[in-house]
């Protein structure tokens, strides 16, 4: 009997008790997208679609630990990160992915979760000098929010034309590709994305969609893109599938309660 061959994607994050967020989405993701997908914990949380109201932060050796028995024999063909939470986290992370020969090294998405949608902080504040001294300039693609890409340049970012300078700064400041995702514009009326990797800009747009609650949308999205970067697409064909990806999983979301859920099973 012929077995199909699926690629295998990692996913560096927490876990999110509600599975609208975190490794939850983004094994849903992998899943949906054909790719076989494990998981290196960095954290436990207790929270739900409005809330988290715990946060348990893993060891720093069993996360080398699960990083390291998942290389042995699950070489991962992209990886991302989400809720690292910690600067002892990112610095694990940051020796690891040091530890592997560069040219053996699967592009790497980060997805610097440093504010839920909800508000809530999940990076303490003293890991954002490790997340940007040390896993940043790793990373294959950078893909902040907009809370997260103001902190990330510096300055408040209030249109479009905002958008475009700074995925153009966070490029030249850490050498990689920037999506700067700008859902949370005030006065707009669609989702706009910016995405700069030193050679092609460009700009993914659709309508804004209403009545839906985004929780876990930048999970989802992040790990569509490292999804098809581990299927052997190209960045930018890889976050141009992504972000169909998620437009169409908020359009055709689920009810979950008194939520509505991301569907990435809607194809």
């Amino acid at each position: 009997m012929t077995r199909h061959h699926q690629p295998i994607a990692l996913t560096i994050a927490g876990s999110d008790s509600g599975g609208g967020a975190g490794i939850q989405a983004d094994l849903k993701t992998f899943a949906a997208l054909g790719v076989h997908g494990t998981s290196a914990i960095t954290c436990l949380t207790a929270q739900n679609p409005s809330t988290v109201a715990a946060v348990h932060a893993v060891p720093v050796a069993f996360l080398w630990a699960q990083l390291e028995t998942l290389f042995a024999e699950l070489p991962p063909r992209a990886v991302k990160t989400g809720m690292l939470f910690n600067a002892g986290l990112i610095r694990e992370v940051v020796r690891f992915w040091s530890s592997i020969p560069a040219r053996k090294r699967p592009p790497l998405v980060v997805d610097p979760v440093m504010i839920a949608t909800s508000g809530a902080r999940l990076l303490q504040p003293a890991a954002v000098r490790a997340l940007l001294d040390g896993l940043l300039p790793l990373a294959t693609l950078i893909t902040p929010n907009l809370d997260e890409a103001e902190v990330l340049v510096g300055h408040p970012l209030r249109s479009i034309d905002d958008l475009h300078q700074a995925a153009i700064e966070i490029h030249l400041r850490f050498g990689c590709a920037a999506l700067v995702k700008g859902g949370h514009l005030r006065g707009v009326r669609t989702a706009t994305d910016v995405f700069f990797d030193g050679r092609n800009g460009l700009t993914f747009s659709v309508p804004m969609i209403r009545g839906v609650t985004t929780h876990g949308t930048g999970c989802t999205y992040s790990a569509a893109i490292a999804g098809y970067l581990a299927l052997g697409l190209a960045l930018p064909e890889a976050v141009e599938l992504a972000k169909n990806h998620i437009t169409q999983a908020i359009a055709q979301s689920v009810r979950i309660g008194r939520h509505t859920a991301l569907n990435s099973f809607w194809k």
